[in-house]
């Protein structure tokens, strides 16, 4: 593992998620930094103060006592107009949910590496998704990323989408609990020099907290405004889907690789059925279906990157010529399934007749394996022709669980 002092921009290093996430969020230049540690994602905020020691990063570093204040520091540091990064985890991020909600609708777009953790209970520090989809409705912008490189380009990405003004909401980048944190890879280490051509200075539109110009932020308002500002954060919440796939392929032509904006596919254009993943499974996903393509099953992938905004049309383009589909989630809705296969049934209901399965498993960090993925193909593949009353949600791995 490399030290801060030693790392060479614009060189490829082996490295963790985690340091992959700090370098992206240090050559980003934020000014103000708040967080509290929380394992799987304390070793972000460690990098970043060596970052500082050892004078790559000129920034505020604020040493809070909870995430709820981390959250609430980066604010009204956000509120004075100067770019501001946090990052967080599972218990870490359910209490800083009363001040997710204060950043969208005053249009503050800061950015936040989640390191996705089981929540208690019962208490574990392995993957799961259930810290973070129950944001979805905060106005907070959501994509999940599949390796340390992912991470780390990820955030400069962020600022772009989060930043753009016909935008300006904050977007949290969900990484898996050690599997992306803490597995060491190989990375292209962006230098400051590329990062600054790819990532312009933040020129806020909305700096409230101006000596100058005293006002109150955050004040109660009556029934006859409240509701236009949440129609205003939906529609930028819209609006930012075509700035994440804009963003993306301006990134391919800085950096030459892009990720496909708001999902990738793979192998889909012929495909008879496809299962959609986010995170880290997809890597698997992807072997698994080379090896049906071998055996002759015309299979497909979606690697699902954007969670909110939900891309609903492109998913219903992308699907259109599909025979079933599954949607795999590392995250449950009790009694109704995974949140991602709530989207996308509720995504293709006017557009499809075709089966939608739903696959559970890899909750609170078992092992998702080939075998298991191969399953999930094979209940997609085996709904074909069944129409919608096949569709339905399947625990996978599952002691005394058929699935």
């Amino acid at each position: 593992m490399i030290e801060a002092r030693t790392a060479t921009a614009g060189e490829r290093h082996m490295v963790t998620g985690d340091y992959a996430a700090a370098w992206g969020a240090m050559v980003s230049r934020p000014q103000v930094i708040a967080a509290y540690p929380i394992t799987p994602q304390t070793m972000i905020i460690e990098h970043l103060a060596e970052f500082l020691a050892a004078g790559k990063l000129d920034a505020e570093m604020m040493r809070v006592e909870s995430e709820h204040s981390a959250m609430s520091a980066v604010v009204a540091a956000e509120a004075t107009g100067v770019r501001t990064y946090t990052a967080t985890s599972s218990q870490g991020l359910a209490l800083m949910h009363e001040p997710l909600f204060i950043s969208p609708p005053m249009h503050l777009p800061i950015v936040m590496s989640v390191v996705n953790r089981t929540v208690a209970s019962p208490l574990g520090i392995w993957v799961e998704h259930n810290d973070t989809m129950p944001q979805r409705d905060t106005g907070w912008m959501q994509v999940y990323v599949e390796d340390a490189q992912e991470a780390l380009d990820m955030v400069l990405q962020a600022y772009r989408v989060a930043e753009n003004p016909s935008v300006e909401l904050p977007m949290m980048i969900g990484m898996d609990a050690f599997l992306v944190s803490h597995t060491i890879e190989s990375v292209d280490l962006i230098s400051q020099e590329a990062a600054d051509k790819f990532l312009p200075p933040f020129k806020p539109v909305h700096a409230y907290l101006d000596p100058e110009r005293p006002l109150v932020v955050g004040a109660a308002a009556p029934p006859e405004y409240i509701q236009e500002v949440r129609w205003e954060t939906d529609l930028r919440m819209r609006r930012a889907a075509e700035f994440l796939e804009e963003t993306d392929r301006e990134f391919g032509r800085t950096f030459g690789r892009t990720y496909g904006g708001a999902f990738e596919t793979y192998r889909l254009e012929d495909a008879d059925a496809a299962l959609m993943t986010l995170g880290t499974v997809t890597s698997t996903a992807r072997e698994v279906v080379d090896r049906l393509r071998g055996q002759g099953e015309r299979v497909g992938l979606i690697k699902l990157r954007s969670f909110r905004p939900f891309p609903a049309d492109r998913l219903q383009d992308a699907t259109a010529h599909l025979k079933a589909f599954g949607v795999y989630d590392r995250a449950v809705s009790y009694g109704v399934g995974g949140p991602s296969y709530i989207e996308a049934r509720n995504a293709l209901y006017d557009t499809t007749t075709m089966p939608i399965l739903g696959f559970l498993a890899g909750l609170g960090g078992r092992d998702v394996t080939p075998q298991d993925v191969e399953l999930m193909f094979k209940k997609t593949l085996g709904a074909v022709g069944r129409g919608r009353r096949a569709s339905g949600v399947h625990w996978i791995g599952t002691r005394g669980v058929s699935p």
